[in-house]
């Protein structure tokens, strides 16, 4: 998980903005400005991020990096600076989603009740197919 500290770096420092003309709703406005924002955020570059942090976001995400940088859209509101904001979230939602700790699982044995209600059913399916044959 990234600190508040790392957040604010990312936020400041490490993000850059492209803005082009968004398709969608807005009438007249989508014609004239330019309110899509496209986020690039370079993982190499970064100094908010540990070396370890860094590892284990290529390991996870590696197939959606574009060589060392993230790229995001955000193209849901009507003004560039709503859109700004929406893909600096959706950016630190996602680092913060890649660098939470995947638990391991444990191994845990049926239980006694799991075994006798898995026989009843493979006997009540016997049964019911026994019952589709002719009689002799």
């Amino acid at each position: 998980m990234l600190t508040e500290a790392q957040i604010n770096t990312i936020v400041t420092k490490e993000i850059s903005f492209k803005s082009s003309r968004s398709g969608g709703k807005g009438g007249q406005n989508v014609n004239k400005v330019e309110t899509k924002v496209e986020l690039e955020f370079n993982l190499n570059t970064s100094k908010a991020l540990t070396e370890t942090q860094k590892k284990v976001i290529f390991k996870k995400y590696n197939d959606f990096i574009d060589g060392t940088l993230i790229r995001l859209i955000g193209n849901i509101h009507r003004s560039q600076l709503e859109n700004k904001e929406y893909a600096t979230k959706k950016l630190i939602i996602l680092l913060n989603k890649l660098l939470k700790p995947v638990k391991k699982r444990i191994a845990t044995k049926p239980s006694k009740a799991s075994k006798i209600r898995k026989v009843e059913a493979k006997k009540h399916t016997s049964e019911l197919k026994k019952l589709r044959k002719k009689p002799i």
